[in-house]
């Protein structure tokens, strides 16, 4: 081949190339954008990491996985790359995550024994149980979650210790009429996460969240309209210690129940984590819901304060700059769920 021809091949070669790059960002038909599991084979995948290894990275368009019920005993991993990725299982009691690492297990630690790992961004999941079943072993996550604007509606998170870890310290994540369980710090990280008409077990004598909120945030986690049960053989119960100094922590209008501790909060051991965490009450219910024995160093709300607690509010302030960051929560999917416009 003469040298001329070499030149015009590679010319070719170069065109079609960037013809096929550019043909392939610009045409989102072309690929899959719904997927189904089924361990009954009925599906695309019997496996969940099997259809997420098998998504568009970065897609340009929502993808959605419908889970059937089932029991998939596997670790599964939405890198960062999955974004826009919703997740919704057929029934939440049926549809179960389930998995059995914890931190000690060979090279395994807290933040790697997580059952689900979600890191992509405008993560939905609804009707999904997540489980991390080794037991009462110390630290074993069901779920971590580092992805911004994630939302989990009406999902159950069973485990002991550490069984929710909502990390990212410029996250936000929403957990909408969920079920979550376990023993000590069994919600913990740094995120901005907003529980809203939860339903939260405690399972032991120990501590509920262990917030580890940035220094500057306006808020960490904020329980709006929750329940919090105990398991009759649960005397003593904190409602959070801080995990980091300027931990934030929230219950409002909140139903507790008499194994809360009088004193309410703990600042683990360290005195000086008083002068900079920021625990707030404010009318909660319920036989543990009593203030008069709580620690000097936490705070009632006044009505005009509980005013700024909400959930809109809660989420900008996370990143007030950027367009459409207070409903972001209503935006997602919001007609494919059904979700109330303006939820309490």
């Amino acid at each position: 081949m003469s040298k001329q021809k070499k030149i015009s091949f590679v010319a070719l070669l170069c065109i079609l190339v960037i013809h096929t790059a550019f043909a392939q960002t610009a045409n989102p038909r072309q690929y899959k954008y719904v997927f189904t599991v089924a361990k009954d084979g009925s599906g695309d995948y019997k496996f969940i990491q099997d259809a997420i290894d098998a998504m568009r990275a970065f897609p340009l368009a929502p993808i959605t996985l419908y889970i059937k019920n089932g029991v998939y005993n596997e670790k599964i991993e939405l890198p960062s790359w999955n974004t826009d990725v919703t997740f919704i299982g057929e029934t939440v009691e049926k549809t179960i995550i389930t998995f059995n690492d914890y931190s000690g297990r060979g090279h395994t630690n807290t933040f790697t024994s997580a059952t689900a790992k979600i890191s992509g961004n405008r993560f939905v999941a609804e009707n999904i149980t997540f489980v991390n079943s080794a037991g009462p072993v110390g630290q074993a996550l069901a779920l971590y979650v580092d992805a911004d604007k994630a939302v989990f509606k009406n999902c159950r998170f069973l485990g002991n210790q550490d069984t929710i870890y909502a990390t990212g310290e410029s996250s936000r994540q929403f957990f909408l009429n969920c079920y979550i369980e376990g023993t000590t710090d069994f919600i913990f990280g740094p995120a901005t996460a907003v529980f809203q008409s939860c339903t939260i077990r405690c399972k032991t004598n120990s501590f509920i969240t262990a917030a580890n909120t940035p220094e500057g945030k306006n808020f960490g986690f904020v329980f709006l309209d929750c329940r919090i049960m105990a398991d009759s053989s649960v005397s003593k119960v904190y409602l959070g210690r801080p995990w980091r100094a300027w931990s934030r922590t929230a219950f409002i209008r909140c139903d507790l129940p008499k194994q809360i501790a009088a004193a309410g909060w703990d600042n683990w051991n360290n005195p000086a984590n008083e002068k900079t965490a920021y625990y707030t009450e404010y009318k909660n219910t319920g036989e543990g819901a009593n203030t008069s024995s709580r620690v000097s160093w936490s705070k009632q709300l006044t009505d005009k304060e509980a005013k700024e607690y909400t959930v809109e509010n809660i989420f900008a302030a996370a990143n007030p700059a950027g367009p459409g960051e207070s409903d972001w929560f209503r935006q997602i999917r919001s007609k494919q769920f059904g979700w109330p416009v303006n939820p309490k």
